[in-house]
């Protein structure tokens, strides 16, 4: 029994569209079965973080909690699907693996071949996750493209203001605001 590892387990996706939902359920589901059938691994807690980009910690509340629980001893290993949904900052993967080897937990990336245990884990880790920060970099640059040619196009992006209705890249007035907006306006320029 004290072969058993306990083990933490760490989900991401990026945006909280139905796509990437279903992506989160289907690796909750792989993690659940790989623990079930497992005589390595004893499951601790699974955490997951939902709609949240992987280039920064600050907004992954459960990442952040799993680095404190494993700082506190309370599991021995984490297992994530692949670094890019660990990290996808080179400084982070390394630094974030480093205080988890120091506090005596490793990182194992099941899709990279990576086990934070292994002597050469981290030069892998650094090359594969500087790999990984360039996609995202990429990524956000074909995003930003898009984007941009779509609004040179007419398109709007963003959430409906008061005043105006933004539904399906298009831009309508709303004119029940509208007429609230236009007092205001006229009330600030014969206040001046």
């Amino acid at each position: 029994m004290s072969d058993i590892k306990k083990v933490a387990v760490y989900c991401r996706v990026s945006t909280d569209k139905f796509e990437q939902k279903e992506s989160l359920e289907n690796q909750i589901l792989y993690f659940n079965s790989l623990i079930k059938n497992s005589n390595e691994y004893e499951l601790y807690k699974i955490y997951a973080d939902e709609g949240v980009t992987g280039t920064s910690i600050n907004k992954r509340a459960q990442f952040c909690l799993m680095i404190k629980d494993a700082t506190q001893s309370k599991f021995d290993t984490i297992l994530t699907k692949e670094i890019s949904r660990f990290a996808r900052n080179t400084l982070d993967s390394i630094k974030f693996t480093r205080l988890l080897k120091e506090s005596g937990v490793n990182v194992i990336f099941l899709n990279d071949g990576i086990n934070t245990n292994d002597p050469d884990a981290e030069l892998r880790l650094s090359i594969l996750s500087s790999i990984a920060q360039d996609e995202s970099r990429r990524t956000s640059e074909r995003v930003k493209f898009g984007q941009k040619y779509k609004m040179q196009s007419g398109v709007v992006f963003g959430h409906s203001l008061f005043g105006y209705i933004v539904k399906k890249g298009k831009i309508k007035l709303n004119k029940k605001e509208a007429n609230v907006v236009k007092i205001i306006f006229d009330l600030y320029l014969n206040h001046n």
